[in-house]
């Protein structure tokens, strides 16, 4: 393939990815901006592999028929409750690729040697994309464990950990100016090693610091790394598709991240450096404890004031996700419109464990999208609703977050049902949410606890409806 048919190619596909990020900022769209995206990173395997750059075709079968398998056979396999941790882990192949790259372009000997400021140019984009990629693979990695469980959720506060931070830093910097110049070390390898050792420590510890809330704010700013660690892939290997598809995902990853903090009250740096569930988030003294009776209900009662309600939302949480209970609730929902009711669902943004994930598994079940209302939206309405049904959420409905300036979650904006008529919650136990706080909420006069798993509570729900 000539040169001129793949940067054509190299542009059509730069357009579909960005049609693609289009379509998927609504929820409508959503189902053909896949279908842009899949069409152009096809277009782009192909114009790249036909490319003359490319002589090893054996090599590159053997490489890519398993990876092809294994990504089938996981995205065929994965429930939506694992998400999440999936999410993280594709984000950490992209960072180990752009410093597999970086070292191997270092290390090549048949690569051509640049002279003068385009080499100097070169080995800070070498520098560079290793240190990203470095920082994206281990804080995935992180991510992973704390989504999966396999590690504990909450925070890990060292002391002085900002300092820390700090110090690695600088020395990444030093390290830089030393790989770049080779001026105190002469081996330009013993630098980038050491760099990519501390940038990986880096990104453990940031991402180690942060708990609670956070998590899909964490999630979508790795989202955002793993997006300039292939830019700087790109720029390494003088690719200009894999830089625009790079800078396409790390933008949006941080135009997200700002959203979702700017509708969590909360500044991204304070994220990165350590967010909810740290201490630093409330105002340093003693965090209120709530006291009081809580009221069981059972799925018969609930089903009768689900009959009897002119007015309901529903608020999904992770709950939800876990027991797969998205489709009972389609059908209930399906029911109480017929009878006249009005029916509209509560979404926060930090809902689940990943930006968007109780859209996703509302569409999935295929809820109407207009009857789906983000916070901001619908927080009005919860004073003149007849009951309200949270589902597996915790953090998100927690009244001091508002009430207690002592909270880890002070200040975050949170969905107010405590304001409606009833106010029924499923949840297993009375135990704390992700960010580990008590909530208020279950003690409330006008709240009904129905525990148990939250699948088979709403199955027993539309039995009796």
């Amino acid at each position: 393939m000539s040169d001129n048919v793949v940067i054509i190619c190299y542009i059509i596909a730069a357009i579909l990815f960005i049609l693609s990020l289009g379509g998927l900022s609504n929820q409508e769209s959503a189902r053909r901006g896949n279908w842009f995206g899949i069409i152009g990173m096809l277009l782009a395997l192909v114009a790249v592999t036909a490319s003359k750059e490319v002589t090893a075709y054996g090599l590159l079968a053997i490489s890519i028929f398993p990876a092809v398998v294994i990504g089938g056979f996981l995205a065929a396999r994965v429930k939506m409750t694992e998400m999440p941790e999936l999410v993280a882990i594709l984000h950490s192949f992209v960072g180990a690729a752009a410093v597999l790259v970086g070292l191997s372009l270092q290390q090549d000997s048949t690569a051509v040697h640049h002279a003068g400021i385009a080499g100097t140019i070169h080995n800070i984009e070498i520098f560079v994309g290793v240190c990203i990629g470095a920082i994206t693979f281990t804080g995935s990695i992180v991510a992973f464990a704390k989504l999966r469980g396999s590690i504990s959720g909450s925070p890990l506060l060292l002391p002085a950990r900002h300092l820390l931070n700090l110090v690695i830093v600088v020395a990444t910097i030093w390290l830089g100016m030393e790989f770049v110049s080779h001026g105190v070390i002469e081996n330009p390898l013993v630098p980038l090693l050491i760099a990519m050792v501390l940038t990986g420590i880096l990104g453990i510890h940031l991402v180690m610091a942060i708990g609670g809330a956070d998590m899909p704010v964490v999630v979508s700013m790795l989202n955002s790394y793993s997006g300039w660690a292939a830019a700087a892939a790109g720029f390494m290997l003088g690719n200009n598709l894999l830089i625009i598809v790079g800078a396409l995902v790390g933008s949006s990853g941080l135009i997200l991240s700002l959203f979702m903090c700017r509708g969590m009250n909360r500044s991204l740096i304070s994220v990165i450096l350590g967010g909810f569930g740290t201490g630093d988030g409330g105002g340093g003294g003693a965090v209120q404890t709530p006291e009081g009776d809580i009221t069981a209900i059972e799925a018969g009662a609930t089903a009768q004031l689900l009959n009897e309600a002119k007015s309901v939302i529903i608020v999904p949480g992770y709950g939800m996700a876990v027991a797969q209970a998205q489709h009972t609730i389609a059908t209930i929902t399906k029911k109480l419109r017929a009878n006249g009711t009005k029916v509209l669902f509560a979404i926060h943004p930090v809902a689940g464990r990943l930006p968007g994930h109780m859209n996703v598994l509302l569409a999935e079940a295929n809820i109407p999208y207009d009857i789906v209302l983000e916070l901001d939206e619908i927080n009005a309405d919860f004073a003149s609703t007849d009951v309200v049904l949270v589902i597996g959420a915790n953090d998100i409905v927690n009244p001091s977050a508002l009430d207690d300036p002592n909270s880890p979650i002070a200040g975050m904006p949170v969905l107010e049902v405590w304001n409606a008529k009833d106010v029924i919650v499923m949840k297993r136990s009375m135990g704390t949410g992700y960010a580990g706080v008590q909530n208020p909420l279950f003690f409330n006069d006008n709240t009904s606890m129905l525990f148990g798993d939250a699948g088979e509570n709403v199955d027993a729900i539309l039995a009796d409806m």
